[in-house]
């Protein structure tokens, strides 16, 4: 039978190991460097759902990084602002860093942006989307489309897909209206008649009765999302950007694992304004689809790329022959991130 003195004494010692372990674990956290903080910025969209997974899950903290997740509202304002430093790492279609680097973009931007893409994100979902009284390439003609930028982005695809089924560009007018979630918006409310979509906006779009009439995917591969840094910050923030790395690919890990799929459906509901969860069903086998979809190992895609700079080539003022990927491209954290 245990007396009441040893009684007292042993919840004496409980009381001490407990603040002995309070003690250890808060002199454990204050040897464990601060998370360093990134700031990020994107088009508003379904493409973000491994930031958002990772978000969610903590991988970034896990990687020594927090991050603030900014939405651009037009590729002008995403490329100003990594150029100005106001942003650490861009998320954008790969042509808006090719129009910039090589003095063909719209913006202000002075002398040679010191952009350079660091991952692979996705094959574009880009699709030419139409009002519900337009069903054929033919009834574009006389119509107006809207466009991020006229020289950058997904405008060229538009321009190849119209031209490529027999419309004149002089035949459609094209006007600048910013990111995909606003051409939505503004497709939807009847202010134009036709757009290119991103998913899972397409989907949206059709659920209203609009009209899918001609994917990216026409053209062969396309190198879309790319995540951007300028090369000076990169190289003073190596460690930084691998952590940033290895916790965006665990936040895809767990969006490409299927037994997540009911979080990842919630998390697109969450995030995407007009998004239901029939239509995040919908979207999550979109955003995974072999052809195109969501990069599971962050790679560039060869073929995707030389898409792009043969259009840039062909639509892209002042004229230029653009041929070599590599100025454009540093896998250097890649391989240090994971060895490939």
């Amino acid at each position: 039978m245990v007396s009441a003195i040893e009684l007292l004494v042993r919840r004496a010692c409980v009381v001490v190991l407990s603040a002995c372990a309070v003690l250890a674990g808060g002199a454990s956290a204050q040897n464990s460097p601060a998370p360093v903080p990134l700031s990020v910025i994107a088009f508003d969209g379904g493409w973000n759902i491994p930031l958002w997974a990772a978000q969610r899950q903590g991988y970034f903290e896990a990687n020594g990084v927090t991050v603030r997740l900014n939405y651009t509202p037009n590729s002008g304002y995403l490329i100003d602002a990594l150029v100005e430093g106001r942003v650490d790492i861009g998320f954008a279609l790969f042509d808006n860093l090719v129009a910039y680097q090589e003095g063909q973009g719209e913006t202000g931007a002075t002398g040679k942006p010191d952009l350079v893409a660091i991952m692979g994100g996705d094959g574009g979902f880009l699709s030419l989307v139409a009002a519900p009284g337009i069903e054929r390439f033919s009834e574009l003609k006389g119509r107006t489309a809207s466009v991020d930028a006229m020289t950058t982005g997904a405008a060229f695809v538009l321009r190849e897909l119209v031209a490529r089924n027999g419309i004149a560009n002089a035949d459609i007018k094209y006007e600048r209206v910013g990111g995909t979630a606003d051409r939505y918006r503004d497709l939807i409310a009847g202010k134009h008649d036709a757009t290119m979509l991103r998913t899972p906006f397409e989907s949206l779009a059709a659920s209203r009765g609009f009209h899918v009439l001609g994917t990216a995917e026409a053209l062969g591969a396309y190198q879309g999302t790319v995540g951007m840094v300028r090369r000076s910050w990169s190289l003073a923030h190596e460690a930084v950007l691998i952590g940033f790395l290895r916790a965006y690919r665990a936040g895809l890990d767990f969006v490409c694992d299927t037994s997540n799929r009911t979080i990842v459906e919630a998390l697109l509901v969450a995030n995407i304004r007009d998004m239901t969860p029939a239509l995040a069903r919908q979207s999550y086998d979109l955003l995974l689809t072999a052809n195109g979809g969501l990069t599971r190992d962050l790679a560039v895609d060869s073929d995707g790329i030389r898409t792009v700079l043969s259009l840039r080539s062909k639509y892209g003022t002042p004229s230029k022959l653009l041929s070599d990927p590599s100025q454009y491209l540093d896998s250097t954290y890649l391989r240090k991130a994971f060895g490939q």
